[in-house]
């Protein structure tokens, strides 16, 4: 079969800037009170060569915003593990050969477990570029092997202090995280029921198709969220029972629309879509959780489980929930994931296993990086390690998306090192004003970079050199010549790899996730049928089958924007893509609208 052939590759979407992430606030502020600490004190102490070891663990701040405390609790540490781990293996290699090219090698090798390893968990951001950047820098570092001990144990406990300040605010707001995914959903659930206006049938309405993804998307992610809550009391399996009915409400809005863009008879779209947004609203601002109501048939579908709820919070008391009239009577009932759900090490050796997507970008990474990092040293940088990280830092799910990363990144670093220039009077006046400036760069880092990539390195690039200055004593010109060099090399060189070594899996994971989609949609067929027999729901089957489906449609829409953008790749089965899509949805409708009867209004 005939490759399809390349795609023009974007520009002026690549540096168009976007909305902020909501929470971008919440890794700068804790990153900057984690990098903050040591570096006073190793300031205070006249120690501020051992900057780049404390900074490793003080990173790690960065990580895990988006999960439940509990679950940071738990995730956290093995973030600070890996970089502690990365950080041994490369100030060993340091210590033990001078051979700039194999550190170069070691460097790329590490890059490339950082990227399969963080793609396999994911972790989210900052990914493997923080890692990556720490380990590479460590690489060049003089070392001898006496030394490695210390500064293995700076970065842990740095990353102790990381793992206190990302903990820190759930003496404030312990269910801050799990509210803002909720809300997150409801908020994608209003967009979807104003999407499009009703209509007769045909097509669907432009921007509908991409409102129900981002949906389904968005309560998929709250559900998973919400699953990682523990509920060890009744007062915390009463909050989560509230958090779940805003969820299968914000579900519901699934079911208000089939795939021909028909609003569901009965529903009030324009009011359940300004309720779904001010129960967002309510959830974001702190106050106590809303009381939501449901349908008698959503009521039986968080009814299913009420054993093992009841089990798990009090053995043989049976949990109560606050409903707005003080009735305690009701018993509380919390939904959960289907039984046989891959999570921890199982979840990630799964996706990483023989035939994984992740292989080939793997091997991109590494490939990449090393050619990088040799270009780089031809052209006669003598610490390469800038050009390994570029190489590393641009590669994403395609080669389109490299491509946007790249010129983001070359753009980004480029004024990132004009700033760095127009700022060495300041720099020059001590190390008080480069650590104000380095965390300065650090806040203003995370405030751009989830507006475009570019706008986030011209931060990022001076709060690199900074740490650079703190170790030794590179002229400015040097610096910032080499850093240009590195840029360019590590980005050219490293998009020529990505275009080379293709991915040739992306067309596969499309023919894999249709199959998974045929199966989810057997077995919903099969619920429905089972419920027309019986004229009752299964209620926890019939959640988990709809879960399942919800899981891989998005799983599909994911292969296809992935596959959509990789070069050299089998033509995409479009048609076929476009009906599975189609049949998906209005099956996902049907299931939801089983649990989706009108209520009262909130």
């Amino acid at each position: 079969m005939r490759a399809r052939p390349p795609r023009a590759l974007p520009v002026r979407s690549t540096v168009r800037l976007c909305r902020p992430v909501d929470i971008w606030h919440k890794p700068a502020l804790s990153a900057v009170v984690a990098l903050a600490i040591p570096d006073l004190t190793l300031f205070a102490l006249g120690r501020l060569d051992l900057i780049l070891y404390t900074s490793a663990g003080a990173m790690c701040a960065l990580y895990a915003h988006g999960l439940p405390y509990a679950a940071r609790a738990r995730t956290l540490p093995w973030v600070v593990l890996g970089m502690a781990a990365s950080l041994a293996v490369a100030l060993t290699a340091a210590s033990l050969t001078t051979s700039t090219a194999l550190l170069v090698v070691f460097a790329s090798l590490v890059a490339a477990v950082h990227k399969m390893v963080c793609d396999a968990t994911r972790i989210g951001p900052p990914g493997n570029l923080i890692l990556t950047f720490i380990a590479a820098s460590a690489f060049f570092v003089p070392q001898r092997p006496t030394q490695v001990p210390l500064h293995v144990a700076l970065a842990l406990g740095t990353g102790a202090i990381a793992w206190l300040v990302c903990m820190a605010p759930a003496l404030v707001r312990p269910q801050g995280p799990e509210r803002i995914v909720a809300a997150r959903a409801l908020e994608a659930a209003a967009g979807l029921l104003r999407a499009a206006p009703e209509t007769g049938g045909g097509a669907e309405p432009t921007g509908t198709a991409h409102a129900r993804h981002t949906t389904a998307a968005a309560v998929n992610a709250a559900w998973h969220a919400v699953f990682l809550v523990p509920v060890r009391t009744p007062d915390r399996a009463a909050a989560r029972a509230r958090l779940e009915r805003l969820l299968v409400r914000a579900e519901s809005a699934l079911g208000d629309r089939d795939p021909a863009g028909t609003r569901t008879a009965g529903r009030d779209a324009a009011a359940e879509a300004d309720r779904l947004s001010g129960w967002a609203r309510e959830l974001r601002s702190g106050r106590p959780l809303p009381e939501v109501p449901l349908s008698a048939a959503q009521t039986e579908e968080l009814a299913g489980i009420t054993a093992e709820t009841t089990a798990a919070v009090t053995p043989g008391t049976p949990p109560k929930s606050h409903g707005p009239d003080g009735d305690d009577s009701r018993p509380l009932v919390l939904r959960h994931p289907a039984p046989g759900h891959r999570r921890g090490l199982r979840a990630v050796m799964a996706r990483l296993a023989p035939g994984s997507p992740l292989l080939p970008i793997g091997a991109r990474v590494a490939a990449g990086c090393v050619l990088a990092g040799w270009a780089s040293m031809a052209v006669g940088v003598g610490h390469p390690y800038w050009a390994v990280v570029t190489a590393a830092s641009i590669y994403q799910a395609n080669t389109t998306l490299s491509w946007q990363r790249a010129l983001q990144r070359t753009l980004g670093n480029l004024l990132g090192l004009l700033l760095f220039t127009a700022l060495l009077p300041l720099i020059h006046t001590g190390h008080l004003a480069m650590i104000a400036l380095a965390l300065t760069f650090q806040l203003g880092a995370e405030a751009c970079i989830t507006r475009n990539y570019w706008l986030g390195s011209v931060c990022v690039t001076p709060m690199a050199l900074l740490l650079t200055e703190f170790g030794s004593h590179l002229p400015a010109r040097t610096l910032v010549t080499d850093r240009w060099i590195d840029t360019v090399v590590g980005a050219a060189v490293g998009l020529a790899c990505c275009v080379l070594v293709t991915n040739r899996r992306a067309a596969d994971r499309i023919d894999i996730a249709l199959e998974r989609l045929a199966a989810a949609e057997a077995a919903a067929h099969r619920q429905l049928a089972a419920r027309e027999l019986t004229g009752r729901d299964d209620t926890p089957e019939a959640g988990w089958t709809r879960d399942r489906l919800a899981g891989c449609l998005i799983e599909l829409r994911e292969a296809v924007d992935v596959a959509a953008g990789e070069w050299w790749q089998r033509p995409v089965p479009q048609e076929r893509i476009a009906v599975a899509e189609q049949q998906g949805h209005r099956l996902l409708a049907v299931l939801v609208r089983r649990l989706s009867a009108p209520v009262a209004a909130a």
